[in-house]
């Protein structure tokens, strides 16, 4: 599934509230566990990132103490005590398998020792597949069964999405939507590679006007840097968004085509401005593009304020041709809703 997939998914499982022990596979960088704590934002709940591989067996089980001639076990400080949460057992399968047996009990049974996990609280896992190359363990087939199963893939609308309410730099954006392939390109020869991951680390580092190579690796850096040449033939998106760019032409190379879409989207700082981008690439451009901006700006524009997203709908309902438009496309809009 896309990392939005995912998204919806966990969500769903918090909504109603199915405490089944839920363990998500998937490559290093992709946000597996970004997600997690973003689904945690979202309910209004807690958050425990608990790493296994750290730990020892008495870490998790507790230490005995005796009371009345019996030895009693006390529960870690770290695990829940009440209230509502995810307690979130991150790369799972690093720990040795003598831990991985010690979290079997607290997985299946949802108590370690004398320990019981609260009712409020869901049990969710994270792991890397042996083909990341990661120095991971075998699951026991007994833990194993005891998961629900969710395999993740790097996606690049799912990043986008994301990206664009983060505000991540236009040109980073810009190159991923050309060059797709280059969002996950695991190499394990070499430290630094390209993954959802590091091209938030390099939209920090670009901003800085620092190098970008030592988060993606070389190869990655010398194809974006190669690609910002191209931004010396935009068309001036500035003046578009302002609606003076009657005289503007949209440009003939994909690649430049794909720089001033994300250039409009990023760029809007307001309804208005969102909507002159609209009516330019309605008179200049063919559907497809037009329909990229689109899905783009409302979640670029829902990113800095919904009212802005509200009024820009409220324009184009008022707009006879770009209504027509956004009809033809009710089923993608309709996705993007207006914030109630």
């Amino acid at each position: 599934m896309t990392p939005q997939a995912l998204a919806e998914y966990l969500n769903n499982l918090v909504r109603e509230r199915i405490l089944f022990s839920t363990m998500i596979w998937g490559p290093p960088g992709i946000g597996k566990s970004s997600i997690v704590a973003q689904t945690a934002a979202a309910h209004d709940i807690g958050i425990i990132d608990l790493r296994l591989s750290q730990l020892a067996p008495t870490d998790l089980r507790g230490l005995p103490v005796a009371e009345n001639g019996v030895a009693r076990w006390y529960p870690p400080e770290f695990l829940p005590r009440d209230g509502a949460g995810i307690l979130f057992l991150d790369e799972l399968n690093l720990a040795a398998p003598v831990m991985q047996g010690m979290a079997q009990q607290l997985i299946l049974d949802r108590k370690v020792g004398s320990y019981a996990v609260p009712d409020g609280w869901f049990i969710w896992a994270a792991g890397n597949r042996k083909e990341d190359r990661a120095a991971v363990f075998d699951m026991p087939a007994p833990l194993a069964n005891r998961f629900v199963h969710l395999f993740v893939e790097p996606d690049f609308d799912s990043f986008k999405r994301y990206a664009l309410a983060a505000g991540v730099h236009e040109q980073i954006l810009a190159f991923l939507a050309f060059r797709p392939e280059m969002l996950h390109r695991l190499d394990p020869q070499q430290p630094a590679w390209p993954s959802p991951r590091s091209w938030m680390m390099a939209h920090r580092l670009h901003a800085a006007g620092l190098d970008i190579a030592p988060v993606v690796g070389l190869g990655a850096a010398q194809e974006f840097t190669a690609y910002l040449r191209l931004y010396k033939r935009l068309p001036d998106v500035d003046q578009i968004l302002a609606g003076k760019g009657d005289r503007v032409q949209f440009p003939s190379e994909p690649s430049v085509r794909y720089a001033v879409v994300i250039g409009l989207a990023l760029r809007a700082a307001d309804a208005e401005q969102a909507y002159n981008g609209f009516r330019w690439l309605l008179d200049k451009a063919s559907t497809e593009w037009i329909h990229l901006y689109g899905i783009d700006v409302m979640h670029a524009i829902r990113g800095k304020s919904k009212e802005e997203q509200r009024r820009l709908l409220a324009k184009t309902k008022d707009d006879p041709k770009l209504k027509r438009f956004m009809d033809d496309y009710a089923k993608t809009f309709t996705r993007i809703q207006a914030p109630k």
